[in-house]
């Protein structure tokens, strides 16, 4: 296991631990805490702005109008992810990578508690939608912040033909954080009354999601700051670059990198936020009933994250991520049928949805970020997945919502199957430059 040695620590033995051996099983349960952990509050906050902010803070409004203002908000953290990157990269430069860890995970508790505390537009009026974007923009810096590097780690860490495998392990947290997160709103729906959730309950996740990045925090810092890691990550040169060298030399990569994903980004919030904002608004379903089957969907995407660790060994990441692109846009073709075929098609569009989910998001992260070699991975990577949310999840409720209450769910058919061009067309852009090269 690692440790953490004090200053008084010999030369000598510091040269010792520079060359121990670092764990990539010890990386991966680093990395699994930490992104199931963001995941949390993350979906927290999704599945309120679906289920309780439109009531909370958007009482003047029709149920569909404040169901799609509190979507706007919702993306406002994707927006300023990259921001929030940026700014934590210096603060890493500056005073190393522990303290940049320690003020994002404790910017993020804040936010996310600040949510808890925060009342609703009753109380305050339009100043309290205004903290909410206020809270929710910090939560996005916070995400940018808590890059940590450990997936590049643990991708440059273990062997070649076991880079799926491992790559895939970090993407478990994102099943974690929905099923942890979908199970504790079940659970408050079952047992209180709609009175006592809209005034009292709905607060109870963020304090839990305050907690939970408590307990995270001092997991993650446990291996970041051990020298054994320290020394394995210059070793790596997984450190921050300059912005804008990082641009002028990488640039391309970072931008084919983040449409590489798209297909597996797009589907996220489609299966597990905007599901919840139609049943709730065409549909007579009990929200209980519908968050167990998603729970179930959570399960189904953990095993298919898994099952594409087997896959992407055999066949390689990007052509394991170039097949699930094409699954998705099959699954496109019928998805609208599917959500407008009552309780069973809903049932079906997302036990297969969370399954291909699963399968393409399990290899998402990182298949194409060899193309930045070790003096870029670590801040091209970042920027890479903070752009790809963006692009693919960021707009995902609103747009979906905002276009099938308008002009009927075929328009949610034509969202997924932009997404599976776009990863497509991405991945095709990448063979194309490596060849080249």
């Amino acid at each position: 296991m690692a440790t953490v040695t004090g200053p008084t620590a010999s030369s000598h033995d510091h040269g010792v631990r520079a060359h121990a051996d670092v764990a990539p099983g010890e990386i991966a349960v680093g990395v699994v805490v930490g992104r199931a952990s963001e995941y949390f509050d993350f979906f927290v906050y999704g599945i309120a702005s679906a289920l309780v902010f439109p009531s909370v803070f958007f009482p003047f409004m029709d149920r569909l109008h404040g169901t799609l203002y509190a979507f706007a908000i919702f993306a406002l953290a994707f927006i300023a992810r990259p921001l929030g990157t940026v700014l934590f990269m210096s603060i890493q430069t500056r005073w190393g990578q522990g303290a940049k860890l320690t003020i994002a995970l404790f910017l993020l508790g804040t936010a996310t508690a600040g949510m808890a505390f925060l009342p609703g537009y009753d109380k305050l009026g339009v100043f309290a939608i205004v903290l909410l974007a206020f809270f929710r923009i910090l939560q996005g810096i916070a995400m940018g912040g808590s890059w940590d590097g450990l997936p590049s780690l643990l991708a440059l860490n273990t062997p070649k033909e076991r880079r799926g495998w491992y790559s895939m392990l970090g993407q478990l947290g994102a099943p974690v954080g929905f099923i942890v997160a979908a199970s504790v709103f079940a659970f408050l729906y079952a047992n209180l009354s709609e009175q006592d959730l809209l005034s009292w309950g709905w607060r109870y996740p963020f304090f839990v999601a305050f907690a939970i990045n408590v307990v995270a925090l001092f997991a993650r810092l446990r291996l970041v700051v051990a020298d054994e890691y320290q020394s394995k990550m210059g070793e790596l040169e997984l450190e921050p670059t300059p912005i804008g060298e990082l641009f002028r030399v990488k640039g391309r990569h970072v931008v084919v990198g983040a449409f590489a994903a798209l297909a597996s980004y797009a589907l996220f919030h489609i299966v597990t936020i905007f599901p919840l904002s139609w049943i709730t608004l065409y549909s007579d379903q009990s929200i209980v009933g519908f968050l167990s089957v998603q729970i179930l969907g959570g399960f189904i995407a953990a095993a298919g994250i898994v099952a594409s660790g087997i896959i992407a060994d055999r066949v390689g990441r990007a052509r394991t991520l170039g097949g699930l692109a094409v699954c998705i846009a099959m699954f496109s073709g019928f998805a609208p049928t599917l959500m407008a075929g009552g309780a069973t098609g809903q049932k079906a569009f997302i036990l297969i949805g969370f399954a291909l989910l699963g399968l393409s998001y399990g290899q998402a992260a990182g298949a194409v970020t060899a193309n930045f070699g070790r003096r870029y991975r670590y801040t091209g990577a970042a920027l890479t997945a903070d752009l790809a949310w963006l692009i693919g999840a960021a707009f995902a409720p609103l747009v979906a919502l905002g276009l099938c209450s308008q002009f009927g769910l075929a328009w949610l058919g034509a969202y997924l199957l932009s997404g599976a061009i776009g990863t497509l067309a991405a991945l095709g852009i990448n063979r194309a430059m490596n060849y080249k090269s």
